[in-house]
């Protein structure tokens, strides 16, 4: 304010000028800023934001996608023959892993199964994969890992297996499948232990004839009663009869009554 004064009456004075003037300089007040935005919202239009669709490459830039079939060879054709054969023709095939046994050992535990009949059976894992997911044995797939041999047999002898890996502790028994019923380890432990069927047989044959037996007697004895009676009473209705000496012996207490 006193600066305007002074110059003003400076100014009045004609053909003279201010020595001196005062100017103010001063900056601007800012009074907006600018509020950070917040967190819901920028995570609204990060998922929001526009993303353009890549353009579509040409035909023939990448490589298809269609797997090539690869032919099948005249062995693994031979082989996957070979397998479908012992499948059809064995009721007991049984999975064993087998952990490094020498030839030696192999050659043992072949001779002993030999004795009960019992084949050891080499098939490729890879013939093995291609063959069992067409049939009615696909259950038994997983079992075919690593390095695994079969036992097989044209008739179930669990007992003798069993009893024969038991010298062999570096073979271990996986699974199996026995008269086209899939077992585990543990079934068929437990199918080891069942009777034979001749046994089983023999027990169902005596508890059918036990049972006939008895339902004979029964359906007997009242015919066989009555007839009893039918005799003792013609007996006492003869001439000269008498009871005491035409009585049966089943009625003790009627014969000592009647004297």
């Amino acid at each position: 304010m006193a600066a305007t004064l002074c110059s003003r009456i400076l100014l009045t004075k004609p053909g003279c000028l201010p020595l001196a003037q005062s100017v103010r300089h001063g900056s601007k007040a800012v009074t907006r800023h600018r509020k950070p935005m917040h967190i819901l919202k920028q995570k609204l239009l990060a998922v929001t934001e526009y993303i353009p669709p890549k353009p579509s490459a040409a035909p023939g830039a990448y490589p298809s996608q269609t797997k090539r079939m690869e032919q099948e060879s005249g062995l693994v054709r031979f082989l996957k023959k070979k397998v479908e054969t012992t499948f059809e023709e064995c009721k007991m095939l049984v999975v064993v892993q087998n952990n490094a046994t020498n030839a030696e050992d192999m050659l043992l535990l072949r001779h002993r199964l030999h004795k009960h009949d019992i084949a050891i059976k080499f098939f490729p894992n890879q013939v093995m994969r291609s063959y069992l997911p067409s049939s009615q044995y696909r259950n038994m797939l997983p079992l075919f890992i690593g390095q695994t041999v079969m036992f097989v047999s044209k008739e179930p002898k669990v007992k003798e297996m069993l009893r024969v890996l038991r010298s062999s502790p570096q073979m271990i028994l996986l699974g199996g499948c026995i008269e086209n019923t899939m077992l585990s380890r543990e079934g068929i432990l437990n199918y080891s232990r069942l009777p034979s069927i001749t046994t089983v047989q023999g027990e169902l044959v005596g508890g059918l004839t036990l049972m006939t037996s008895q339902t004979v007697s029964m359906l007997q004895r009242h015919p066989a009663h009555l007839s009893a009676l039918l005799q003792q009473y013609i007996k006492q209705n003869q001439p000269g009869g008498t009871p005491e000496s035409t009585a049966p012996e089943t009625t003790p207490k009627t014969e000592g009554a009647a004297v």
